[in-house]
């Protein structure tokens, strides 16, 4: 199968921070409406490859390439590659610690990308957030700050902003990580549904048992290397290598 038959490719992804050599060697196709999900210890290069996905990072080397073009290092495209500003529109990212804007409305926070962006009308945009919002279950905080909300609405609000812009891709790095234990869940259950939309994710996470569940592809990563990749019942509940094994021992998945 060639990379233009792949929604998004990773070629050699290399990524060094001066002498520390992050990311190596990387390789990786993802298919429309797949979902895979990237463990691993902490310091293994799970968050630098998924930003590198969206070019938060800039790549030591190798190729990116969303639909068969490759992506540039540019907002704008040149040289015949795909300008990141392109393909932000098209690949959306949900972080850790939420990013949205604090003297902005929930309502406010949604519609920015879709009117400074994508140039839409107001009223359309609002419409399409109010569905989102609906979707994640905050219809009722359209008003609210950020600061009037639990980490897991905040979350919840982030997913819906990066839906706004009507994404083909969704990236999502460690979403439950900075949320009190009894929030994570409302949020799992956002992404899952999204999972069984068809929604094409990449997700690092920590949550095994999440992972176990909504991923048609799980990768272990361990220094850098794609050391493991396969179906959840191969990766995460039948492992074979030890390292791998030794890892998941933390968990109860």
């Amino acid at each position: 199968m060639s990379s233009t038959q792949h929604i998004l490719s990773i070629k050699g992804l290399e990524k060094s921070y001066g002498s520390l050599h992050v990311l190596k060697g990387i390789d990786l196709d993802i298919n429309a409406g797949e979902v895979v999900a990237l463990i691993g210890p902490s310091g293994s290069g799970k968050s630098t490859l998924i930003r590198c996905l969206n070019v938060m990072e800039t790549r030591s080397g190798g190729d990116i390439l969303f639909k068969g073009n490759p992506i540039g290092h540019k907002f704008k495209g040149r040289d015949g590659k795909l300008g990141i500003g392109e393909l932000r529109r098209n690949v959306g990212m949900v972080f850790q610690h939420f990013n949205l804007f604090p003297h902005k409305t929930v309502i406010e926070n949604v519609t920015e990308g879709p009117i400074v962006v994508l140039k839409e009308d107001k009223t359309k945009a609002e419409a399409h957030a109010m569905e989102l919002l609906a979707s994640v279950g905050l219809a009722e905080k359209r008003d609210s700050y950020p600061s009037q909300l639990s980490g897991g609405q905040k979350q919840r609000v982030a997913i819906a902003r990066a839906l706004a812009m009507k994404p083909e891709v969704m990236l999502f790095d460690e979403v439950t990580s900075a949320l009190d234990p009894e929030l994570v869940g409302e949020v799992l259950n956002v992404v899952r549904k999204l999972a069984d939309d068809g929604m094409t994710m990449v997700i690092v996470t920590h949550e095994m048992a999440f992972a176990a569940d909504v991923a048609d592809r799980v990768l272990f990563l361990d220094e850098g290397k794609v050391a493991v990749q396969g179906t959840a019942a191969e990766v995460i509940h039948n492992p074979q290598q030890e390292r791998l094994k030794g890892f998941l021992a933390r968990y109860h998945a």
